[in-house]
């Protein structure tokens, strides 16, 4: 079973950065398609990207399209989301997840990924 650790998070100022990581153990991840979505307190989960296995094509939400910019390293395992120029509006839990059936069409729902990390928090605020 594939396990999921998400790190990089913490307290940014705005217009700041962060690179956040997702780490794979206990199986590979090269085959996958991996997400990250994100959640604020109250809110629902939302979709923020997503890579194809390949990593030869991203699909972002429309809130960070030109901030944020999502990759990925199959030798390592990883799956990076590097984050600039952030606003407050991005304060939320961030959790990575892996779409095992590789959806051709990047998919954006949450139900269609079955790997999960924890989450790490990201607090935009000055």
């Amino acid at each position: 079973q594939v396990q999921l650790v998400e790190s990089g998070g913490g307290l940014v100022q705005p217009g700041g950065s962060l690179r956040l990581s997702c780490s794979a153990s206990g199986g590979s991840i090269n085959r996958y398609n991996m997400g990250w979505f994100r959640q604020a307190p109250g809110k629902e989960r939302e979709f923020v990207a997503t890579i194809t296995w390949s990593g030869s094509s991203v699909r972002y939400t429309d809130s960070v399209k030109g901030r944020f910019a999502l990759s990925r390293d199959n030798a390592k395992n990883t799956v990076y989301l590097q984050m600039n120029s952030l606003k407050p509006e991005d304060t939320a839990v961030y959790s990575c997840a892996a779409d095992v059936t590789s959806n051709p069409n990047l998919a954006r729902a949450p139900q269609e990924y079955e790997y999960w990390g924890q989450g790490t928090q990201v607090t935009v605020s000055s």
